[in-house]
């Protein structure tokens, strides 16, 4: 069972959240929460492997709990949710250690399923969501040219099959999905990440995309 904390302050909208959830078989709600220190707790001290984390909250907001869980328990995963895909929260909310970032507006099956590949390693966005990342992390500021790229170091640059990859997890991919896409197998994939990992010396999936747009490697649109 993936164990899951709900953290959002609308008791509304925490209570559809954790119905939505106790509905998987493979999914089991262990806690919830109002707000950012509630969420903090729980990830300390109720040992989930998934923290569904609003970002607008009273007393810490989501981004500085991710921060702290993070940092605190770094076993645990967070993936934020919000009303919005803007830069004001996506890109604080992955530099604090975020696995994925969804809106509101998903459907029930989307964020279970969501749930269940940030478990599982995956990083995981919607396709607007990664758009809005891509424009955040290679805009410049107001008033200026877009900033140039950032050209890949030769010990950073990709083979042809690694470069694929990195473009199929910036469409939102999962890992079976690319594998289903250039006919490889599940654990190929695995192994490819885990080179681009290490050629770039980024932790994460999501460290990855934004290290693939600000070299110019990836445009989603």
């Amino acid at each position: 069972m993936i164990r899951v904390v709900v953290a959002d302050d609308q008791a509304l909208m925490r209570t559809a959240l954790e119905h939505f959830v106790a509905q998987a078989e493979d999914l089991e709600v262990v806690g919830s929460a109002e707000d950012g220190v509630q969420a903090l707790e729980a990830a300390r001290t109720l040992a989930p492997d998934v923290v569904l984390m609003d970002m607008q909250m009273p007393r810490m907001d989501g981004v500085e709990a991710t921060a702290r869980i993070s940092a605190e328990a770094p076993g645990v995963r967070v993936l934020a949710i919000t009303t919005f895909s803007s830069e004001q929260y996506l890109v604080p909310a992955l530099r604090a250690g975020a696995a994925g970032y969804l809106v509101k507006d998903a459907p029930p099956a989307e964020v279970v399923d969501a749930i269940r590949r940030v478990h599982a390693g995956d990083a995981v966005f919607s396709a607007r969501v990664a758009a809005d990342l891509v424009e955040a992390v290679t805009a410049a500021p107001e008033h200026t040219a877009p900033c140039p790229a950032e050209p890949l170091a030769p010990h950073e640059r990709l083979t042809e099959r690694e470069l694929d990859v990195v473009r199929e997890l910036a469409k939102g991919a999962s890992n079976a999905e690319i594998a289903g896409a250039p006919f490889l197998a599940e654990a190929t994939v695995k192994s490819h990440i885990g080179k681009v990992l290490d050629k770039w010396q980024v932790r994460d999936r999501v460290q990855i995309l934004i290290r693939a747009a600000r070299a110019g490697l990836v445009d989603i649109g």
